[in-house]
């Protein structure tokens, strides 16, 4: 038999195989491919053969690549994490913004429900731009939250809680509502330019702008090269760890590439903790 997590892996790569996000053209170069580096479309090459892409005439443009790639990283979420309830019991809600990303989407979830107002003041008094700059406008691609728990569940094997204390802790439903943003995962289709200064800065917001427990914040990329993804992996102190969409198959294709400096740049990335594979995701969420 196949593990469960082993059929969505696959799952989520036949997606971006089937809707073309991960193809070849007609020279053989990789949608997620560098083109003007030559090491980044051999490495991509391997990858995109392996996991069986076919040849397309003309690829998805940057923007539209990376809509369906946070699509299928929000479904791979989706149909994994709920499962994994003997370790992480909870109500579960994997939400994509998308689309709807320009509205104030995380201010409707604790701990960032402060937001909102703040929000709301910059507007009355756009001075106050000048001083908060936009350091507390956050636009996460996928949202993981957990819906809290009423009484009657805390209580269900022992008399655990009253009105006389506790009522403060937002697991508490009665007193708290709303839901609690457990996990919030950017999706980066490749690592050009700026991308990686991009999700380190609102790793860094997320950080400093909660009034509550910091939740788990993650990168998923596609990106081939070593060297970009250890522009965003190497370090600690903002986002937790780098996810590669195909990691073995990426270490494959390095291996293949037979640079000694790119296979010594992601043995450090992976032995060190910085960068794992998708299928690491739903399980680390669950700590």
């Amino acid at each position: 038999m196949t593990a469960w997590l082993s059929q969505e892996r696959a799952a989520f790569h036949t997606r971006l195989v089937t809707d073309h996000t991960l193809s070849l053209d007609a020279k053989g170069v990789a949608s997620n491919a560098d083109r003007s580096q030559r090491s980044s479309r051999m490495i991509a090459a391997c990858i995109a053969e392996e996991l069986g892409a076919s040849q397309v005439a003309v690829k998805h443009d940057g923007q539209h690549a990376g809509k369906l790639f946070e699509d299928a990283v929000a479904g791979f979420v989706t149909a994994v994490f709920p499962h994994l309830q003997a370790i992480r019991p909870g109500a579960w809600t994997v939400t994509n913004f998308g689309s709807s990303r320009s509205e104030y989407q995380l201010a409707k979830y604790s701990p960032y429900l402060h937001l909102d107002s703040l929000a709301d003041a910059v507007k009355k008094d756009p001075t106050l731009s000048t001083v908060l700059g936009n350091s507390y406008s956050i636009s996460p691609d996928v949202v993981v939250v957990r819906a809290p728990e009423p009484d009657s569940v805390i209580n269900r094997d022992e008399f655990l809680v009253d009105d006389k204390a506790g009522t403060g802790a937002s697991i508490r439903a009665d007193y708290h509502p709303e839901n609690i943003v457990h996990a919030v995962v950017s999706c980066k289709w490749t690592l050009r330019s700026d991308r990686a200064q991009n999700a380190r800065s609102e790793a860094l917001s997320l950080i400093r702008n909660r009034k509550g427990r910091t939740p788990h914040i993650c990168v998923v990329t596609a990106e081939p090269s070593p060297s970009r993804l250890a522009s965003l992996a190497l370090g600690t102190g903002d986002i937790d760890a780098v996810y590669h969409f195909a990691l073995p198959e990426l270490q494959r294709g390095v291996e293949k590439l037979g640079n000694d400096e790119a296979s010594s740049m992601l043995d450090t990335l992976v032995s060190g903790n910085r960068l794992k594979d998708i299928a690491d995701l739903p399980l680390d969420l669950a700590i």
